[in-house]
């Protein structure tokens, strides 16, 4: 899979896959991640990507021109479903993830300031999406949860299968369960008995009477 990400600070993302699974996933070909900076697609002589809007407001909107030459240069290259990070958009959850997993390639626009010229969001963009009820800087962030969340699904960035498959959210009402490691009693605290007596059928049984649930 390609992630195409569109950003004005371009290292956020760049160091971000430079870790992890992310970096052996990419090393293996399993993902690509090609990040652009848009100011080289501006047309103006400082690369200035924002102006103040119409109509008046606080702060500044980015302009149409860097958005719609830089995707539309990346779209040449390959083809791909165009995501905006937005505040007002769907939240993102796991199904939603999944459903991305299935793309060959996302181009990631990361917003800035106030936003991004409408005209941006009405030609360009597929689909808008949301990584919480609250507001960030830039969509860098936002970049990153779905580059790491969607790649996680995807054959061979992880090691083991089943640890994608008993994540949290995986299916519906899905949830993990309290883990344990080395070493069995610490600062006075043991490990459940259950957990260490290798009864694979009670251990699954315990694991389903300690699941964890969100809190409300």
């Amino acid at each position: 899979m390609i992630f195409s990400v569109v950003s004005i600070f371009p290292g956020i993302v760049e160091n971000f896959v430079r870790y992890g699974l992310l970096e052996k996933a990419a090393e293996k070909e399993i993902i690509t991640v090609d990040v652009y900076d848009l100011r080289e697609f501006s047309n103006n002589k400082h690369h200035k990507v924002d102006d103040r809007p119409f109509g008046g407001g606080a702060g500044m909107v980015m302009t149409p021109q860097p958005l719609f030459d830089a995707i539309n240069f990346i779209k040449e290259k390959k083809p791909g479903k165009v995501i905006l990070f937005s505040a007002y958009a769907e939240l993102l959850a796991q199904e939603k993830v999944k459903e991305l997993a299935k793309e060959d390639h996302l181009i990631l626009i990361c917003g800035r300031y106030e936003g991004v010229d409408q005209r941006v969001i009405d030609v360009l963009v597929d689909e808008e999406i949301s990584i919480g009820d609250y507001v960030l800087m830039g969509g860098e962030t936002a970049a990153q949860v779905v580059i790491e969340s969607v790649a996680r699904m995807l054959e061979g960035v992880v090691g083991n299968p089943e640890s994608v498959e008993t994540d949290s959210f995986y299916r519906h009402q899905q949830f993990a369960f309290p883990q344990y490691t080395q070493p069995r009693e610490f600062k006075d605290l043991k490990v459940p008995d259950v957990l260490l007596s290798g009864h694979h059928k009670e251990i699954l049984q315990w694991r389903e009477q300690h699941q964890k649930r969100r809190r409300t």
